[in-house]
């Protein structure tokens, strides 16, 4: 996808600006001690990244900010919807996994649809920060970045919340569900 297709118009960024800002002021409890302003600046100032979270809010991911960097000053936003993404279901880990079903294919895979929209997808560790901010995935669950090891040998790793809980689990990487689908982060 070439870059001129990762902008907004002024429209799509006013009302995204907008939508950013209403779900940053509701859910203040994400983000103590950030402003609005500042990171306004800083997503008015970085298109292409703007275009990402509109990706997010598109399939369902409802994008929030849940934390600064502070070397860099990046802001990081998670997506934050109760349950898996609702664009983002239905599909295996990877390309490779993709590739190695016979029949019954799903029609993408979670990493090649984050690398699309300009997100990682989470790790077990920001996955388990995700879950401090709030219960998601009580009744569904996503794909999380799986080490190479684990990978190597076929597997993938999802987790969910239950019983009070975050569990993360193995499965075929070539496998994929109704419940299952991806969150991603982006640094801006």
């Amino acid at each position: 996808m070439n870059s001129n297709k990762k902008k907004l118009s002024p429209e799509q960024c006013s009302a995204l600006l907008s939508t950013l800002k209403a779900r940053f002021e509701k859910n203040s409890s994400r983000h103590k001690g950030l402003e609005w302003a500042n990171m306004q600046a800083k997503l008015e100032a970085n298109t292409e990244k703007l275009w990402s979270l509109n990706e997010m809010e598109e399939t369902g991911g409802e994008p929030d900010v849940t934390a600064q960097d502070k070397n860099t000053g990046e802001y990081i936003f998670y997506d934050c919807s109760a349950e898996s993404p609702k664009g983002r279901r239905s599909v295996c880990s990877d390309h490779e996994a993709l590739e190695s079903r016979k029949e019954h294919k799903p029609k993408n895979n979670a990493m090649d649809m984050a690398a699309a929209m300009g997100i990682e997808l989470l790790t077990e560790e920001q996955y388990r920060e995700l879950q401090k901010l709030g219960n998601f995935d009580t009744k569904t669950s996503n794909w999380i970045k799986t080490p190479a090891n684990i990978r190597k040998l076929g597997g993938a790793l999802f987790a969910d919340y239950r019983y009070g809980n975050v569990f993360v689990y193995h499965n075929g990487a070539e496998s994929y569900y109704a419940a299952r689908g991806f969150r991603g982060s982006l640094r801006v």
